[in-house]
C-alpha cells in the first residue's frame, strides 16, 4: 500500500468523511494498520530523515485520500505509557466548559504553512468508537494534550483544519477559563 499525505489546498480535505461500514472490512483494517505503522515510523527520526516525512501523533484516513471517518494516533506519554488508537467512527458524546490550547499551536501532516496562534479546545472530551487495534467499542474520557489530538484528528472527519479554530483578529487571545498547555 503507497498512499500520499493530501494537503491542505485539496479540495477532499474540506469534504465530510462518510460513517464506515461495520463489520471492518480487511481494506479498512489494512488502511488503519498503514496509517497506524505511519505514525510509529514517522517519530523515528532516522526514518523520517530518510524518506523525507515530518513526525505526527494522528492521521485520519481523508489525509491519505479517503473518505471514512476512522483515524489513527500514536505517541509516547511520559516514560512509559504510548497512546495508541485506530478509531472507526467516532462520535464526541461529552465536552467540558473548560477549554485549553497548547502553548506554541498546533501543526499537521496536511498543512505546510505556518499557522502561529492559539487553538482552543475542549479541556476533557468523552469519545465513543470502535478501536480496531482492541476490536472492541470504547469510550475514551481524554484531557489536556491527549483531547487536542483527538479532537484535531476528529475536526479532518468533517473537513476542518486547527487554524480554523484560530481568532484572526487576535490569534493570542488566552480564553476566560483556559488552560494553556
Amino acid at each position: 500500500m503507497k498512499y500520499k499525505i493530501y494537503k491542505d489546498n485539496n479540495p477532499i480535505m474540506r469534504k465530510r468523511s462518510l460513517p464506515v461500514e461495520m463489520p471492518l472490512s480487511k481494506e479498512d483494517r489494512d488502511t488503519l494498520d498503514f496509517m497506524l505503522n505511519y505514525l510509529i515510523k514517522s517519530q523515528d527520526e532516522e526514518y523520517a530523515q530518510k524518506h523525507n516525512v515530518r513526525a505526527g501523533v494522528g492521521i485520519a484516513a481523508i489525509q491519505i485520500g479517503i473518505l471514512k471517518r476512522m483515524f489513527a494516533i500514536y505517541y509516547q506519554k511520559g516514560e512509559d505509557e504510548i497512546v495508541q488508537y485506530q478509531l472507526v467512527n467516532p462520535k464526541i458524546i461529552e465536552t467540558s466548559i473548560k477549554k485549553c490550547a497548547l502553548e506554541n499551536g498546533e501543526g499537521c501532516l496536511s498543512v505546510d504553512e505556518e499557522h502561529p496562534g492559539l487553538v482552543h479546545r475542549y479541556y476533557k472530551i468523552k469519545l465513543a468508537a470502535f478501536d480496531a487495534l482492541t476490536n472492541k467499542d470504547v469510550i475514551i474520557t481524554a484531557t489536556g494534550f491527549d483531547a487536542v489530538v483527538l479532537q484535531h484528528e476528529y475536526d479532518h472527519l468533517d473537513g476542518k483544519f486547527f487554524y480554523d479554530h484560530i481568532n484572526t483578529n487576535n490569534p493570542t487571545q488566552v480564553l476566560p477559563n483556559e488552560e494553556i498547555i
